[in-house]
């Protein structure tokens, strides 16, 4: 019985990346906002595939969402 539970648990833990689809950017990296503002993090930034929020960390620790309504690019790395 064990081993059926175990092989389940693996099973859909297995397949949880298929269902949160995120996409991860090393930083540096800037955001280009509608506004015309720029949003510079020294951390990764993480996309969210379904919906292109980008989250990100500011440099108190702080985290944040950037929808697409409101942000125009981004560019990361060095």
């Amino acid at each position: 019985m064990y081993r059926y539970f175990l092989f389940f648990f693996l099973v859909v833990l297995g397949s949880c990346d298929e269902l949160i689809e995120v996409l991860r950017f090393d930083g540096p990296c800037t955001i280009q906002m509608k506004d015309g503002s720029t949003i510079t993090t020294k951390e990764s930034i993480e996309i969210l595939e379904s919906t292109g929020t980008i989250t990100y960390r500011d440099d108190e620790g702080r985290l944040w969402s950037v929808t697409t309504d409101e942000y125009e690019s981004y560019v990361c790395g060095n």
